[in-house]
């Protein structure tokens, strides 16, 4: 076993993955308190608060939703990934509040997954929160996952998008948007959408694509309002990797 291997499994450690998320989560607070943050819609979050709906956001977007979601006394459940990213997340939103935390992807665990999450939302009293591109993407693309929670429980997909003044893009697949204290935020919250429990395959295939197409459509006309650049669409992870590693060689063989 390497070095790099025995670190990675350190990292994905509960007692280093404790103290790591405590203090992601201090920095959080202090970009909250400091910030001026306007939530667009707030009225959807004050309504689905104790109700059972499907809260989205891009992988790439996720810092600002935790937040405002305690601030709202949103009762919710996070849909986490089984990989050391996942746990560290999960980890991080169970302090601002998140009961539970369900462990699956597509590729692992998914359809215990999707079985705990639907009891959870028949329950209808909360809901969960979950990227539907993540974890590895393709960036700001729905996942066939999202709709078999939302046909089978009959709970809304509500999408949630943030942007800011003051970001700071990392250098990754879904181009992670941090927001610097004292930014400007904007929080939007989409109108609900509902998923019928009967579809035929095509059917199946353009509420992906609507879905798709709203919550694209939302994060640009966000970063409009700053005037951000626009973020790639449809990249994975592996493909970014092997970017960098190419950009890596050519600069190499200069």
């Amino acid at each position: 076993m390497d070095l790099k291997h025995l670190w990675h499994k350190f990292l994905g450690t509960a007692i280093v993955q404790w103290p790591i998320a405590i203090f992601f989560a201090v920095m959080i607070w202090f970009v909250y308190i400091t910030c001026c943050t306007h939530v667009q819609n707030k009225s959807i979050l004050k309504k689905y608060r104790n109700k059972s709906a499907i809260v989205v956001l891009w992988h790439g977007r996720s810092m600002m939703l935790a937040p405002v979601m305690k601030m709202y006394n949103m009762r919710a459940c996070s849909l986490a990934s089984t990989n050391r990213d996942g746990r560290m997340m999960a980890k991080l939103l169970k302090l601002f509040g998140a009961t539970k935390s369900i462990y699956g992807t597509n590729y692992d665990g998914g359809m215990s997954a999707l079985r705990k999450g639907v009891r959870i939302l028949n329950k209808g009293n909360r809901c969960i929160v979950m990227c539907p591109d993540g974890p590895d993407g393709p960036a700001m693309r729905v996942k066939d996952g999202l709709l078999y929670y939302a046909k089978m429980s009959g709970s809304p997909i509500i999408p949630v998008c943030f942007t800011c003044s003051r970001p700071w893009f990392q250098n990754r697949w879904d181009r992670y948007l941090v927001a610097l204290p004292f930014s400007k935020i904007i929080v939007n919250v989409g109108t609900p959408i509902f998923v019928p429990s009967k579809m035929t395959p095509e059917e199946f295939d353009n509420m992906k694509k609507k879905i798709d197409d709203i919550m694209i459509k939302q994060l640009r006309s966000l970063d409009k309002t700053f005037n951000l650049f626009q973020v790639e669409e449809g990249l994975k992870s592996a493909e970014f990797k092997e970017r960098q590693r190419m950009l890596r060689k050519q600069k190499n063989n200069k």
